[in-house]
C-alpha cells in the first residue's frame, strides 16, 4: 500500500469514526430530553437549549460528515448541482445555529450563576421568558443570511477543470467568479463567527472566575446537605459548559487559521480542506459525548436502558426454563 492509499484509508476511517459517534450520540440526547418533554411536560431552560444544540448538531452531521464520509471511500459524485446546493445552505444554517446556540447556553449559564448584585441578574427572568423567541431568531437569521450560499455550490465543472477561487470539498465544491467574492464571502463568515466565539470566551472566563471565588468562599464553611447539593449541581453544570466552550473555541481555532490560510491561495490543498472540514464537524461528536457524561438527566435516561438491556435476557431465560 503506498503513501496516498494510507492517507486516504487513514481519512475515511477518522470520518467514519466522527459520522459513527455523531449521529447516535446526538440522536440520544434529543430524544432523552424529547422523552422527558412528554413524561414531565416541560424541560428547563437549559435543557431546551441542550435539545435544540443535538438537532442541530445532527443535521450538521447529516449534512457534511456524512458525504465526507462517502466521498473519503469514493463516492465522489454522488450528487448533482440541485443536492450540493442544498447540502451546502442546510450546512451553513446549522453549523452557524451549533456556534450561537453553545454561546446563548454560555451566556445563560454565566446568568444563572451569576450574584443577585451582577448586571446579568434581571437576565435570569428574560432568558427563560424569552428563549423560544431568541431560538427561532436565531433560525430565521442564519435562514435568511445564507440565502446566497447555494449560488457558489456546484457538483462538477465542464471538462473537470477547477477554476480558482474554488473550494474542493470532493462531493461538491464551493466556487467564486473573483477574489472580491472570495475574499468578502470568507471574511463575512468568518467574523460572523467570531463574535459568538468571543462573546461564549468571555462569559465563560466570567463563570470560572463566579466558581473560583465560589470554592474560596465555601472552604471554611458548613451550608445544609440541600444547599451544598444544589451548588454541586450548579458547578458540575459550569464546569460541563465551560469544557464545551473551552473545546468549541480549540475546534473554531483551527478550523479558522486553515480557514484564513485557504483564502490566500488561488486552490486550496485537499488535505487541508480534509483537516479543516474534520475539525469543523469534530464539535457535532465531542458535544453530545459531554453531555451524556455530565447531564444527570440524560445518565438517568442511559442508567435506565442499561437495565433494560441487562434484564431482558434474565427475563426470557426464566421464561424458557
Amino acid at each position: 500500500m503506498d503513501t496516498t492509499d494510507t492517507k486516504q484509508v487513514f481519512k475515511a476511517t477518522a470520518f467514519l469514526i466522527l459520522t459513527t459517534i455523531s449521529i447516535p450520540a446526538n440522536i440520544f440526547v434529543f430524544c432523552a430530553f424529547l422523552r422527558i418533554f412528554v413524561t414531565e411536560g416541560k424541560l428547563m431552560t437549559a435543557d431546551i437549549i441542550l435539545c435544540h444544540l443535538a438537532f442541530v448538531n445532527l443535521l450538521v452531521a447529516l449534512t457534511r460528515s456524512i458525504p465526507q464520509t462517502m466521498a473519503a471511500f469514493g463516492y465522489k459524485n454522488m450528487l448533482d448541482d440541485v443536492g450540493c446546493k442544498l447540502i451546502m445552505f442546510s450546512f451553513r444554517i446549522f453549523r452557524g445555529l451549533s456556534i450561537s446556540l453553545t454561546c446563548l447556553l454560555s451566556t445563560y449559564q454565566a446568568v444563572l450563576v451569576s450574584p443577585a448584585t451582577s448586571r446579568l441578574a434581571p437576565l435570569k427572568s428574560k432568558i427563560p421568558q424569552y428563549l423560544i423567541h431568541i431560538i427561532v431568531i436565531l433560525y430565521v437569521i442564519y435562514c435568511v443570511s445564507n440565502c446566497n450560499t447555494p449560488i457558489s455550490a456546484v457538483a462538477s465543472f465542464p471538462n473537470n477543470t477547477i477554476p480558482p477561487y474554488t473550494f474542493n470539498l470532493q462531493f461538491c465544491f464551493v466556487s467564486f467568479p473573483n477574489y472580491i467574492g472570495f475574499i468578502s464571502g470568507g471574511l463575512l463568515n468568518f467574523f460572523g463567527d467570531l463574535l459568538f466565539v468571543v462573546l461564549m470566551a468571555i462569559m465563560s472566563g466570567y463563570i470560572l472566575v463566579l466558581l473560583y471565588k465560589h470554592s474560596k468562599r465555601v472552604r471554611g464553611l458548613r451550608s445544609s446537605e440541600c444547599s451544598q447539593s444544589g451548588a454541586r449541581a450548579e458547578v458540575k453544570a459550569s464546569r460541563a459548559v465551560v469544557t464545551l466552550v473551552t473545546l468549541y473555541c480549540l475546534f473554531f481555532g483551527v478550523d479558522n487559521i486553515i480557514y484564513l490560510y485557504s483564502l490566500t491561495v488561488l486552490r486550496v490543498a485537499i488535505f487541508l480542506s480534509d483537516i479543516r472540514v474534520f475539525f469543523a464537524t469534530l464539535y457535532t461528536s465531542v458535544c453530545p459525548v459531554i453531555v451524556i457524561i455530565t447531564n444527570p438527566k440524560v445518565k438517568v435516561k442511559t442508567k435506565m436502558k442499561k437495565q433494560q438491556s441487562l434484564s431482558q435476557p434474565t427475563d426470557i431465560t426464566t421464561s424458557t426454563v
